[in-house]
């Protein structure tokens, strides 16, 4: 295998895991708006990481990669320019699904202590999370087909450079939600070459990371309290 089959490889796997965590989000969102028992601040904290991270991933395509991949092939710069008009309709879905309140709570008088939202809240929540999960997976099943087959015009530090950027500039919304998602999406060989660039500080904590992503998707899924 020559050193450019093995970038494109790193690029497609993490690309390809990275999508799937958006799969796997969204889902979840739309799930666990649906269960009354799932306490506000975790749909919160899930809502808050969905939106921050989808809006990064399509922004750094857009600004970062596209960019890459056209110079190296400039006949998918129309194919390119059709999914970017696709991330300014997702963009649409994210605002609706940022804006709906999580606040009001079942219990005017406040004794639920803010855990339980108003039923009105959860069916908002769940209306905007199911556009933005349909929107997603729709995006995704155009997308890869043109983007995973185009990675491969990215030379190994092209990729290398992107990711680290990406990574600087990753939103710090409930972060280790992505290290959960991972370990969920790829196996363990994928999620450790992924992992591999993260900053030490980062690296360091990953076993309490894991640990708090297990615990609060175990709460979201209805698994735990």
């Amino acid at each position: 295998m020559t050193m450019q089959a093995e970038s494109d490889s790193q690029a497609i796997v993490e690309t390809r895991l990275a999508h799937e965590t958006h799969r796997l989000a969204t889902g979840l969102l739309v799930d666990a708006a649906g269960r009354s028992t799932v306490p506000r601040q975790a749909l919160a904290q899930l809502r808050d990481f969905a939106v921050a991270n989808l809006r990064h991933h399509h922004e750094t395509e857009d600004a970062w990669l596209w960019p890459l991949i056209v110079a190296a092939a400039p006949d998918t710069k129309r194919s390119l320019d059709e999914l970017s008009e696709e991330h300014d309709q997702l963009d649409s879905a994210l605002d609706r699904l940022a804006s709906v309140d999580l606040t009001r709570t079942e219990d005017p008088g406040g004794d639920s202590g803010g855990e339980s939202t108003s039923s009105d809240s959860r069916h908002a929540l769940r209306e905007a999370a199911v556009a933005v999960r349909d929107s997603v997976r729709d995006h995704l099943a155009h997308e890869e087909p043109i983007l995973l087959p185009a990675l491969r015009h990215v030379t190994s530090a092209q990729w290398e450079e992107f990711a680290q950027r990406v990574i600087a500039e990753t939103p710090p919304v409930a972060g280790h939600l992505t290290i959960g998602f991972l370990d969920e999406a790829g196996t363990p060989a994928e999620v450790e070459s992924m992992l591999a660039n993260m900053p030490a500080p980062v690296k360091s904590v990953l076993p309490a990371l894991r640990s708090q992503a297990a615990a609060d998707l175990r709460v979201l899924r209805g698994d735990g309290s």
